[in-house]
């Protein structure tokens, strides 16, 4: 069976997966998922896709992510794996876009403006 690949994206963070039939082992960066994020919940965020479809223990999986926080990251590990699942089996679209897996998070933070402070504060006003 050949490799399956999905990227995804979250903020600034870009994340290359690629899931291949296997036992259930998960690495990103070259670590294991769990010990890359050391917190529980990124985990899950991570591998959500691979939960809602039943599929955790039959691929490997492999991830490259770069750019972001770990937040960013684990979302961006998880459009990538729902993509990859796609390109395995398509009839699961329906169950993954139901838990909203497929979906781009498309908020970036908004840039500085000149004239301001920062990207919505303003300068101190005084009229003298």
């Amino acid at each position: 069976m050949a490799d399956f690949m999905g990227t995804g994206r979250r903020k600034t963070s870009i994340a290359r997966v690629r899931l291949a039939a296997g036992t259930g082992k998960r690495t990103v960066n070259g670590r294991d998922l769990d010990q890359y994020f050391a917190r529980l919940a990124l985990s899950r965020i991570a591998t959500q896709p691979l939960v809602a479809s039943n599929t955790l223990d039959r691929y490997d999986l492999v991830a490259n992510v770069r750019g972001g926080g770990l937040t960013g990251q684990a979302g961006a590990i998880s459009l990538g794996i729902a993509r990859a699942l796609l390109r395995i089996d398509a009839t699961l679209r329906g169950m993954l876009g139901k838990e909203g897996l497929l979906t781009r998070d498309a908020r970036m933070k908004e840039r500085k403006k000149y004239g301001q402070a920062a990207a919505r504060k303003r300068f101190q006003f005084s009229k003298r």
